[in-house]
């Protein structure tokens, strides 16, 4: 017999498919085994050794996997191909050969970019040793991360309580957003206007053009400051007839974006979706680990961690031959498109994301498919397709537009599709404050020297605006762009800030909560080194030599624990005072803002003698008088609107209009009880009934709640699927105890997954999980008494006794 391990239960049983009855495929649940999460689990002093403890939750299957390695006859790794999947086939290893089962038994490692049939079989033709470079790799990034959190995390817990933990990359990422929100406070919007005429051309076609120069100068951008000098630039533009000067034409080409890799992915949902980065890696992994098709699971997509935006030649080849079966050869470049990442510290050890065959087009896996898998699928379809596609083809067109001395000019620019190319399937999203280069306006045809007709002339008032928020597209695109993090932590790195009540995201913007500020501000003051972006990516770039064989593992950990050491050793003397002075100082603009009367922001408002200032207490900082504990105003760090608080509606929040129930017929309201938020069909039932109602369940942030979310909550519970193994249906519910699962007479709780999104697979994984748990006893029964005291009689009149003293008193 052959044992083969992988990751996750329903790829077990899909992949014992394909192998057929020699081999025995039992699933490892993840990570079997971590540091400890107390101090020492990384001792420095003793080069670094760690300390590894098997999580009591996956006892079980170790146990399983040992005891299936003792009879069999070769053991195959086949956990995921990326640096985790590589650390989980190592930690299983370690762990036989604790056991003295390894090396006895012949072991292999091997890896497959997709879950098909022929991916498997191919890998099994194909085994390798367990990479130690890659683990090493794993190892250096485990520690560093574990160092820190473990060392920088108490100091802030003692220095600025109420703080919470720091991580090493998801600090530089947290000062990302602080630095935008202070960018935005700090701006000063400058006004300036611009001047733009319609023409008319000997064919009676109009078309607009922007002033350009004027008095035989070009304009900038802040030449024209007021509305003055606009009306004075109008009046010397009417004094003048208009020709065309001069048109220049050229034909570009614009190429297709390459095929997703796991940043751009996340981006591209985000922006068209309306996907958060985890919820397009969690609809990822169920179409990479295999949905039912026709009575066969097998995976949709390659996989979905990868920097790579290489493809393989037969994947191109089937590309460009379904492009020629579905849009023409003329949309079928002379040769294949390769691409090359820009991406810094990219790894290429896999391929981009794409369809594990192109064959099965969007439209035929509509009714595999939940909603979410299928439009996320036709996404990663659609990219990969435009990528083979030939370019499109654009007329561009400038025309110059001026007055006989050409002292006075316009330009308008357009340009017109020649050729649509791949275009004609997908165009890319766009960030909000970018220019779509492809809403260009179109340009009548004219000739040079043409006369033309000015219609109208219209002055127009602008003022600047400051950088928009990051959305979470746009931070892990900054993220990517500047090297921090790596592809598989961006999504965790998002979910965490806003865990740690370090950053809110309302409106599909990210913006820092006030805790955020303190310890961005507390971070930058004294331990500035460890969150420059430049020093974060070289140390990524670093911790990518290691997987390369360049550097040792310890030699990079001992190189960077010195200095690190070093700052937190520095920060002992340090008392709470010392650091909120300086945190109130570099804060000051933001906490005590300028008064519009010019009066003292920093007097207490209550007794007028006291000085406003930064204070801690149990719960986190705030702002409190100095004049404590005679005078005990306080107010919260957030001097901007305190209608909402960290993203929560307040307690005098008004039903919400959602919208109305296209079914029902009825407006769906948001409404707050006293258990919560909840979403009712009509404002009120007929006699006798309740309304429909549904309470939102955990995670449901409400100021982002959608009536689409409503309906989806309304018919819960749904039927995720029928259970492969025992062949029941297996229901998603919302019940009084939250989300759960329900399979036969079995609930199970959802604790960390939607509820609405939980998928087949998933649910699979969650019920042999709950299954493996030990069943709680049933209370034990308490023995009556064999004789029960009787009650003592109570006289007559004591039974009165109680009533005449009432009318006495």
């Amino acid at each position: 017999m052959n044992v083969v391990i992988v990751e996750s239960p329903a790829k077990a049983k899909t992949i014992e498919k394909y192998l057929g009855k020699d081999f025995k495929v039992f699933a490892s649940f993840g990570h079997v085994r971590d540091l400890p999460s107390k101090n020492g689990s990384v001792r420095p002093d003793e080069d670094f050794a760690m300390t590894w403890e098997v999580d009591p939750k996956s006892q079980k299957h170790v146990n399983e996997i040992a005891s299936a390695v003792k009879k069999a006859d070769h053991l195959y790794l086949a956990t995921d191909p990326d640096r985790e999947g590589e650390a989980i086939s190592w930690h299983i290893a370690e762990i036989l050969k604790e056991k003295g089962l390894l090396p006895k038994i012949p072991t292999s490692r091997i890896a497959f970019n997709a879950i098909t049939k022929n991916a498997v079989l191919e890998a099994l033709k194909n085994p390798r040793e367990i990479d130690q470079e890659l683990v090493d790799a794993y190892l250096a990034r485990l520690s560093l991360d574990y160092l820190v959190g473990f060392t920088l995390s108490p100091v802030l817990w003692r220095k600025l309580p109420g703080s919470r933990s720091a991580g090493r990359v998801q600090s530089v990422a947290l000062r990302l957003v602080v630095e935008r929100e202070q960018e935005i406070e700090a701006f000063d919007s400058q006004e300036y206007w611009t001047i733009e005429a319609d023409f008319k051309t000997p064919s009676n076609r109009i078309f607009t053009a922007r002033l350009t120069h004027l008095n035989d100068k070009k304009l900038d951008k802040f030449d024209l400051k007021s509305k003055e000098d606009a009306e004075n630039a109008v009046q010397e533009i009417l004094k003048h007839g208009y020709a065309v000067i001069k048109i220049e034409k050229k034909r570009t080409k614009r190429r297709a974006k390459p095929p997703f890799t796991t940043s751009t992915i996340q981006q591209e949902a985000s922006r068209k979706l309306g996907f958060s980065p985890k919820k397009t890696m969690q609809v990822a992994q169920k179409l990479y680990e295999g949905v039912d098709i026709g009575g066969e699971v097998t995976g949709l997509i390659t996989y979905m961690r990868t920097d790579s935006i290489q493809v393989e030649p037969a994947a191109i080849e089937e590309a460009r031959q379904i492009i020629r079966e579905d849009f023409g050869k003329e949309y079928v470049p002379e040769t294949p498109t390769l691409y090359k990442s820009k991406a810094k510290n990219a790894q290429e050890a896999h391929e981009a994301i794409r369809p594990t065959e192109l064959a099965r087009r969007p439209q035929k896996l509509t009714s595999y498919l939940d909603r979410d898998q299928a439009r996320l699928y036709e996404l990663i379809w659609k990219r990969m397709m435009a990528s083979q596609m030939a370019p499109a083809e654009l007329d561009q067109m400038s025309v110059d537009i001026g007055n006989p001395s050409e002292k006075i000019l316009f330009r308008a620019n357009g340009s017109t599709i020649a050729f649509d190319g791949f275009l004609k399937l997908y165009r890319e999203s766009v960030d909000e404050g970018q220019d779509d280069e492809e809403d260009q306006r179109l340009l009548p045809a004219m000739n040079e020297k043409d006369p033309l007709n000015r219609e109208t002339t219209i002055p127009e008032q602008h003022f600047t605006q400051p950088p928009p928020r990051y959305s979470e597209a746009s931070l892990v695109k900054k993220m990517e762009e500047l090297g921090i993090g790596r592809p598989s932590t961006y999504a965790r790195i998002l979910q965490v800030l806003q865990e740690r009540g370090y950053v809110k995201h309302e409106n599909r913007q990210l913006s820092p909560e006030d805790r955020g500020r303190l310890v961005t501000t507390f971070l930058m003051n004294f331990f500035h080194k460890y969150v420059e972006y430049d020093f974060t990516a070289d140390l990524e770039e670093r911790l990518d030599n290691i997987s390369a064989g360049d550097l040792q593992w310890k030699s990079v950990l001992h190189d960077f624990w010195g200095d690190f050491s070093s700052a937190i050793d520095a920060t002992k003397p340090l008392t709470i005072t010392d650091v909120l002075k300086v945190l109130e100082d570099h804060l000051s603009s933001y906490l005590f803002p300028q008064k519009e009367d010019g009066k003292n922001s920093r007097e207490c408002t209550q007794c007028k003698t006291g000085t406003l200032g930064l204070r801690v207490g149990k719960f986190g900082a705030f702002i409190g008088c100095s004049n404590y504990p005679e005078c005990k105003f306080t107010r919260p760090l957030d001097v901007g609107d305190q209608g909402e608080r960290g993203g929560e509606l307040t307690s005098d929040f008004e039903d919400k209009l959602l919208g109305t129930d296209p079914v029902l017929e009825l407006p769906v309201y948001l409404k707050k009880g006293p258990y919560g938020f909840y979403a009712q069909w009509g404002e009120s039932a007929p006699k006798g009934e309740k309304p429909k109602r549904a309470s939102l369940p955990r995670g449901y942030a409400p100021q982002d709640f959608t009536l689409e979310q409503a309906i989806s909550l309304g018919k819960l519970p749904r039927e995720v699927g029928i259970h492969p193994e025992t062949k029941e249906k297996v229901f998603a519910g919302l019940g009084r105890f939250g989300p759960y699962l329900k399979h036969g007479q079995e609930f199970i709780s959802l604790k960390n997954d939607d509820v609405l999104d939980v998928g087949l697979n998933r649910a699979v994984t969650l019920i042999a999980e709950h299954a493996l748990k030990p069943k709680r006893k049933s209370p034990l029964k308490v023995a009556k008494p064999k004789t029960a005291p009787k009650a003592k009689k109570v006289p007559a009149k004591a039974k009165k006794a109680p009533a005449k003293a009432k009318k006495e008193k």
